[in-house]
């Protein structure tokens, strides 16, 4: 049975899309005298919950950034960590996602990675296929130049002219033209930049910037990323309709 839209929460007020970089892992771990990992594991954790949470407000996709392409850049133990990670993660929260209703997208460059964790991508896409209560998608291996590349390289494959490449069309190549764009662009950890992450879509999302480091993030951090996000006016380059009325008069 669906869940109720948690108290105080209007359907109208409600982004139909959040988007999130899940910042702060390891700075985490760190300040406990742990290692990078550590934070990552807990992070894992946080993401279940503030699925589940946003599933529980009536928001339809969620989109998180797990690994950039630029993260390869990191210790190799760390790096390797993360991929024995996406296994973990699979075999712990897999049955339990399903159950909930969450269909998993999974959106990246799945070329570098093994075929291990290639195949258990597919077994989550293929589990979660049928599931329509909210569509989580995981950028690993994502870069949102990668992906303005790629859109490109499978315009010219399908052989498309200029004329017929207009933005409707490029976004129909992009990795995530199976979700509208974020209205809702979160970031934790304090750091007050995109950092490569969907370049594309988030051209007017409104943006919230929060100090919670991530695995710290939770239904009062969502809350209060949401209620911000309700007081925002969404104008997509026009004026406010009481200045466009004096305008007009």
């Amino acid at each position: 049975m669906q869940k109720q839209q948690a108290p105080g929460h209007h359907a109208a007020r409600i982004p139909r899309h959040v988007a999130i970089v899940m910042d702060g892992n390891g700075r985490w771990a760190k300040r406990r005298f742990m290692p990078r990992i550590f934070g990552h594991k807990h992070g894992v954790d946080a993401l279940v919950r503030t699925v589940q949470a946003c599933a529980d407000r009536g928001i339809e996709y969620l989109t998180v950034f797990a690994f950039s392409s630029e993260n390869w850049r990191r210790p190799s133990d760390e790096v390797s960590g993360l991929m024995n990670l996406v296994l973990v993660a699979v075999s712990k929260y897999l049955g339990k996602l399903q159950k909930e209703g969450v269909r998993i997208h999974i959106v990246g460059d799945r070329a570098a990675v093994s075929e291990r964790v290639r195949s258990a991508w597919q077994q989550v896409e293929t589990a979660t296929a049928h599931n329509r209560r909210i569509t989580l998608s995981v950028a690993f291996n994502y870069g949102g130049r990668w992906d303005v590349v790629q859109a490109c390289r499978r315009a010219l494959a399908l052989g498309l002219s200029p004329e017929e490449l207009d933005e409707r069309r490029l976004g129909q190549l992009m990795a995530m033209s199976h979700a509208p764009d974020p209205d809702l662009f979160i970031r934790t950890g304090g750091e007050l930049r995109i950092s490569n992450f969907l370049l594309w879509q988030v051209a007017y999302s409104e943006l919230v910037f929060s100090n919670c480091l991530w695995p710290e993030f939770g239904e009062a951090e969502l809350d209060a990323a949401l209620q911000e996000y309700a007081g925002r006016e969404r104008r997509y380059g026009g004026v406010p309709d009481g200045q466009s009325q004096a305008l007009s008069a």
